[in-house]
């Protein structure tokens, strides 16, 4: 929202300047984004008039101005600018002058012709857009005036940043109204006086929409001179405001708008067909914006109608069809309450956004547009002229929002802000904010809630209001004190943050992504399994909910790969969600992590070789070591792996006998359809079973005696795990045994091809004593003897 100072200081003007008036609102609540001067910093710049042109006799594009303003008298200037003539007055920057930007205007020679002076354009006194020409000013601006002074360019423009919920702000009146309050000031409200009607004629309203529009208002104005020019006090404010002066009806609507918050729109009445009728648009019929777009109406958006179709979009944009023209003579002015619930997101739908539909869908004053109406009507007859007819009005009574009443309790409120205030300052603050107070007691008040004031339904309401304006940096200060209870941790349970904590000291980084993907990349990793689909996403790209992080997971790499990052190890904890057919959908927590590319970063004394499965089956061991419980995992060989990962090159993981995760690296045909060079490797667990498989640490004392190494190396099946045969070597070779290590596996020329070989280490090792070789013997001999029986394993 832009705004004058100078026009808000026409409705209230307290005794601060401008910094300390902006401080005052930015506290309130109505943070101020920018404050900048109207016009550019500039010197010697008069009202200057043309009262001779010739041709410049060595330019065709130029003409030798003589121009009255200067002390001297008349001064000659050569001036370019297509729209220059004789009798227009202009802005006329004097020898001497200084411009925006550093420009000196100098005694000069243009193509050999003396010129003292510039004539200047709004674009090059930075006071406007406009770079058509010259600056064409009022016939009745006095010559010589400086212009600073003549269209006070001492004013600022104040930008205002509202919340959604400050539509009664989005208007002078309702920055005024509560400057007043912030400053304790009277409020100076412009008279609007209720014009007589000079003929009867009328255009009968039809609401056949309900809720959605239960107040329109319209007034029938004959023989309106729509050549007349807009006020230059008007075309200023309204420039000031952010908005381009159009015409002298459309610039009055405007003007409306910005002054009391109230959209408003002027048919050309000899444009329309019949009577007047506030529906929704009925499915394909169409209709031509003002801005010349033509939109295909839904049956849901509310729009003006006459005999005829549509004439307007309701609360958004008139339709070009009844637009008022030169040719004008007639107009049917109308304002309207619209439901805000039957605007919201309407404009957006379309592709627009209009001063209109931001403050319809954000609530404006219901008992308005009457106030408006007439406020219009007398600035219109002023301007352009005309016979107004009746103001005629249609109303659903009980259609119309309720006045809201809310009771504020004296404890709640000194609860919430801290201390007691006396009962009549916030009787003065909320009064004086537009409530009307119904009744108090010792204990609490009731107040009438206004009916621009959308934002208030609660007492929490009330106090929000009372501590905006007693000034939130006025209340006081306290230290809190309750007792702390210091639960007890659980050595038990492992907490997710030594998770992340672990992985990041190796090197990872955690991520956050988004809980729902792009459909087309659920298909890409899932196929046709079905999915949890949104039924109002943010956009098409995020309407469906993840099954897996890992989705997310390639997405963070495919970004990263885009800006030369090809070293990539990331992981994430976060809730995933697959369809059930007893709660509609399963939600869980997981833990996923991806690396990709190089083992180490580039550096002198590492050759730079590739990540592979048994790097990130590493990382899962090593979180495995975490839970003091590493013994209890598995990782076997998927029966079902999931669709997006290489069969071939898949683990599932397993705590006991219960699924956890798994890990594995991408599908070829999915690496290939990313465009990815290299193969990523990923790992997903079901983060709340991996916390719960903790048990408490328990100290092992370090044995003193020596350990002993024994190398085997067996023919077993192909098709046997290596963890299968680990697990029968432990639980026959007694307690001595410490660890057992695979350092070969061979298949291939000398050994049948259903067989491989495989050979690893196994260390013994007492805490007592020194083991001695009958015992190491007496272990082998058990452990081969059992490896027979279970695999049929032979001795190499």
């Amino acid at each position: 929202m832009k705004l004058s100072e100078a026009w808000l200081r026409e409705w209230v003007n307290p005794a601060i300047d401008l910094d300390e008036l902006v401080a005052k609102v930015t506290m309130a609540g109505l943070e101020v984004d920018a404050v900048e001067p109207v016009a550019g910093d500039f010197s010697h710049v008069v009202v200057g008039e043309i009262v001779s042109i010739e041709q410049h006799p060595d330019a065709d594009k130029l003409r030798v101005c003589q121009v009255r303003g200067a002390p001297e008298g008349k001064r000659q200037v050569v001036c370019g600018a297509p729209n220059a003539r004789v009798g227009i007055k202009v802005p006329f920057a004097l020898v001497g002058a200084k411009l925006p930007g550093g420009l000196e205007i100098k005694q000069a020679k243009l193509r050999g012709v003396e010129s003292s002076g510039m004539l200047c354009g709004q674009d090059e006194l930075h006071a406007g857009d406009d770079k058509s020409g010259l600056w064409e000013l009022p016939l009745d601006a006095p010559v010589g005036q400086d212009l600073r002074d003549f269209l006070k360019l001492g004013d600022h423009v104040i930008e205002i940043d509202l919340t959604p919920n400050r539509s009664d702000c989005l208007s002078i009146a309702g920055i005024a109204r509560e400057v007043a309050v912030l400053t304790d000031s009277s409020l100076s409200i412009p008279d609007i006086n209720s014009s007589p009607p000079a003929h009867d004629e009328k255009i009968d309203v039809i609401l056949d929409a309900g809720e959605a529009c239960p107040r329109y208002v319209g007034r029938v104005i004959n023989n309106v001179d729509v050549s007349k020019t807009t006020p230059l006090w008007m075309q200023e404010k309204l420039r000031r405001c952010g908005v381009r002066p159009i015409d002298p009806v459309v610039d009055v609507t405007n003007y409306v708008l910005l002054e009391l918050g109230q959209p408003m729109h002027a048919f050309d009445k000899a444009k329309l067909n019949g009577n007047i009728c506030v529906r929704f648009a009925q499915s394909h019929e169409k209709l031509l914006l003002l801005n010349d777009q033509e939109v295909e109406l839904n049956d849901n958006t509310l729009v003006i109608a006459d005999e005829a179709g549509p004439v307007a979009m309701a609360g958004i944009m008139g339709g070009a069809q009844s637009a008022v023209s030169g040719d004008t003579k007639d107009i049917f002015l109308e304002a309207a309450f619209f439901s805000p619930v039957a605007i919201a997101g309407k404009a957006r739908s379309y592709g627009l956004h209009t001063d209109s539909s931001h403050r319809f869908e954000r609530g404006v004053d219901y008992n308005l547009p009457q106030k408006a109406i007439e406020r219009a009507s007398e600035l219109l007859l002023e301007i352009v002229g005309g016979d107004l007819g009746p103001v005629s009005e249609v109303v659903i009574p009980e259609a119309l929002p309720s006045i809201k009443k809310v009771t504020l309790k004296k404890s709640r409120l000194n609860s919430i802000l801290g201390f007691e205030f006396d009962a009549s300052l916030i009787e003065s603050i909320l009064t004086r904010l537009g409530l009307n107070l119904i009744s108090s007691n010792d204990s609490e008040w009731v107040f009438d809630v206004p009916s621009y004031r959308f934002d208030i339904a609660i007492d929490a309401d009330l106090i929000e209001e009372i501590a905006r304006i007693y000034g939130y940096d006025r209340l006081p200060t306290n230290i809190s004190k309750s007792a702390i209870d210091l639960s007890v941790q659980s050595e038990n349970k492992l907490v997710k943050t030594s998770l992340v904590r672990h992985l990041t000291s190796r090197g990872f980084n955690e991520v956050i992504v988004y809980s729902f993907i792009d459909p087309d990349w659920h298909q890409l990793f899932y196929g046709d399994e079905p999915a949890v689909v949104l039924k109002n996403p943010i956009s098409r790209e995020l309407g469906t909910m993840r099954r897996s992080i890992v989705p997310g997971l390639v997405h963070t790499l495919k970004t990263n790969l885009n800006r030369q990052n090809d070293r990539i190890r990331i992981f994430e904890t976060g809730l995933t969600f697959s369809p059930s057919a007893n709660a509609g959908y399963l939600q869980q927590k997981s833990i996923a992590a991806l690396i990709y590319g190089p083992q180490c970063s580039q550096n002198w004394c590492e050759t730079k070789s590739e990540i592979d499965f048994y790097d990130l089956k590493g990382e899962v061991e090593a979180l495995f070591e975490l839970t003091g419980n590493a013994a209890q995992f598995k990782f076997v060989k998927p029966s079902r792996p999931p669709a997006f990962l290489h069969p071939g090159q898949t683990a599932e993981i397993k705590l006991a006998d219960e699924n956890l995760g798994y890990l594995g690296a991408l599908h070829p045909l999915l690496v290939k359809k990313l465009s990815l060079t290299k193969i990523p490797f990923v790992f997903e667990m079901q983060l709340d079973k991996l916390l719960r498989a903790t048990k408490a640490p328990l100290y092992t004392p370090i044995s003193k005696f020596p350990s002993v190494t024994r190398d085997l190396a067996i023919l077993i099946d192909r098709e046997i795990e290596f963890a299968e045969v680990e697990q029968v070597v432990r639980d026959a070779s007694g307690q001595n045994l410490k660890s057992v290590a695979v350092f070969d596996q061979y298949m291939g020329q000398g050994i049948p091809d259903s067989k491989k070989s495989v050979a690893f280490n196994l260390t013994f090792q007492d805490n007592s004593r020194t083991l001695n070789d009958d015992e190491i013997l007496e272990a082998m001999n058990a452990i081969i003897s059992r490896l027979e029986q279970q695999f049929e394993a032979k001795l190499r």
